[in-house]
C-alpha cells in the first residue's frame, strides 16, 4: 500500500497490451487504516472526466505495478 503519493492526471498505461488506458480521476481508499485500495481511470482520456463517468474503470492496487512521476504502470 502507499500513502502521500499524488495520483491526479497521472497517465495509466497497461503492460499486458501497451495500451493507454488514461488518466487517474479518483482513489479508493480505506481511511481506517490509511491504505489505498484501487485507482479510477477515466477511459476516455479526459483528464477532467466526471468521477462518476460510465467511461471509468477501477483497477484494483494489486495491479499496480509501477508509479512514475508522470504514468502508472498497471497490469489488467
Amino acid at each position: 500500500m502507499s500513502r502521500g503519493i499524488d495520483f491526479r492526471q497521472k497517465e495509466v498505461i497497461n503492460l499486458t497490451d501497451g495500451k493507454i488506458l488514461g488518466f487517474v480521476v479518483d482513489v479508493q481508499a480505506d481511511f481506517e487504516n490509511g491504505e489505498i485500495r484501487s485507482i479510477i481511470v477515466a477511459k476516455t482520456g479526459k483528464i477532467f472526466n466526471s468521477v462518476n463517468s460510465k467511461n471509468n474503470v477501477t483497477i484494483p492496487w494489486e495491479r499496480i505495478k509501477k508509479i512514475g512521476e508522470d504514468v502508472i504502470l498497471v497490469e489488467i
